[in-house]
């Protein structure tokens, strides 16, 4: 993903801008007004936009709607005239970032675009996935939390390993009522049956052998926050019944202790089985499932969202060659065509670890294709291999395109990319196929 989308209708300062950021290591676009600006980030989104206050054929303000209205919470820093205070004023009621007034310092406004590009420790981007989650699928994923968030109901992520499920639900904690108050996670795998009732309500001192003080759970510390019970589907079968009552109480009862805590908690619990399976067999009660089941949410794995792949490869690259001091790392033409054709069997942890490789492995300052240890050739076997015996050429080519466009939420470019094909020659077949409502862009 583009780091910076400038938009000046002023040549000079265009160039100017575009050749600063250039040589800090950044990736960037310009655009002469607010219909190309419009256009290039539909094409290639950016994390952050530069804008004029006022152009020709139109205004910052209306670039920064038709944007926003795509990529909601996009940090836009306006550049305005003296003459034109109020207006950016009114830009900063309006939703805008931060306004810088012409002629602008470039390390002024460098140190504004750092702010919107540094990443939080704790996730991917300023709330987790900002301009990293970019594709259709993940989009409606985060509307669905974003709306969940806003509620006291309990909530239930399913998704496979590796999809960034405690992500979302940091996500849902910070965009929710209780974001001021604690998120305390706890592993239902991590601790063996007989100690896990103990970590999640607590013991009075005495209550058995150890215990030689009294211990707050972690329901109790998660009070007036959120409580995340990862990988719920690990849960002994004898303990779920304790948990589902205190879900319809909001009150646990500490070993050891005689009369019952209320508590203020929201439940997330994650999982990476399936839970209907599980109750079938009678490994999870179908009572418990469905009072966590209030709002379920499915994270798509990373084979699903591969427009999300390669801003996730660039984020690592970032966050790996910053900490090995290797900052000017790029990667040659054709690495990340490797990491879009992969499967990724182990999602966003195996592409983590595939970029980290890349970066311990290279040789310079340039992360060449055979570093991904992917080639092209295993992963085109493989789309034969799962191609139906018999399909005509024609059907298979047009299945093909078809999945790659939903692959890629409609960008022909990365469409292109992906299929080794020319762009023209994805436009030619997207009407010979008459494939134009799949492809939005």
């Amino acid at each position: 993903m583009t780091h910076i989308l400038i938009v000046d209708d002023e040549p000079a300062m265009r160039v100017a801008l575009e050749a600063s950021f250039r040589r800090c290591g950044w990736q960037v676009e310009s655009a002469a007004g607010v219909a190309e600006g419009v256009n290039k980030f539909h094409r290639a989104p950016a994390r952050v936009v530069v804008t004029d206050m006022c152009m020709p054929d139109g205004t910052g303000l209306q670039l920064m709607q038709a944007v926003r209205s795509q990529m909601p919470g996009t940090p836009v820093i306006f550049l305005t005239a003296y003459g034109n205070i109020t207006g950016a004023v009114q830009a900063m009621r309006e939703g805008a970032c931060d306004y810088l007034q012409k002629p602008v310092a470039f390390t002024e406004l460098e140190r504004a675009v750092k702010r919107f590009l540094e990443i939080d420790n704790k996730g991917l981007g300023k709330d987790g996935f900002e301009g990293i989650a970019i594709s259709p699928n993940m989009q409606a994923v985060l509307a669905q939390a974003r709306c969940a968030a806003r509620t006291e109901a309990d909530i239930l992520i399913e998704a496979e390993s590796g999809t960034g499920k405690e992500l979302l639900a940091r996500f849902i904690h910070r965009n929710s009522s209780r974001a001021e108050g604690p998120l305390v996670a706890v592993n239902c795998a991590a601790f063996p049956d007989n100690l896990l009732e103990s970590e999640l309500f607590g013991h009075a001192k005495g209550a058995f052998t150890g215990a030689t003080s009294t211990k707050p759970g972690k329901f109790a510390l998660a009070n007036r926050g959120t409580l995340l019970l990862d990988e719920i589907g690990e849960m002994a079968l004898a303990l779920q019944p304790k948990l589902l009552r205190v879900l319809q109480e909001r009150e646990i009862d500490p070993l050891g202790e005689t009369h019952p805590q209320p508590i203020d908690v929201r439940v997330i619990a994650t999982t990476n089985r399936n839970l209907p399976e599980q109750i079938l067999r009678g490994q999870f009660r179908e009572d418990l499932f469905y009072r966590l089941n209030v709002v379920p949410l499915t994270l798509p794995p990373l084979r699903d969202r591969r427009a999300d792949i390669v801003p996730l490869a660039e984020y690592f690259l970032r966050k790996y060659a910053e900490q090995d001091g290797a900052e000017h790392c790029q990667p040659a033409e054709g690495f990340n065509a490797q990491l879009e054709a992969h499967d990724w069997p182990g999602n966003i942890r195996e592409l983590e670890n595939c970029i980290r490789r890349s970066l311990v492995l290279r040789s310079g300052t340039i992360l060449q294709p055979q570093l991904t240890g992917f080639s092209q050739l295993g992963n085109a076997e493989k789309r034969i291999n799962a191609m139906r015996a018999g399909v005509t050429l024609h059907d298979a080519e047009r299945q093909l395109l078809e999945k790659t466009l939903v692959a890629t939420g409609g960008n022909r470019t990365h469409a292109a990319k992906m299929m080794g094909i020319s762009l023209r020659t994805v436009r030619n077949k997207i009407r010979e196929y008459r494939l134009a409502e799949a492809s939005a862009i």
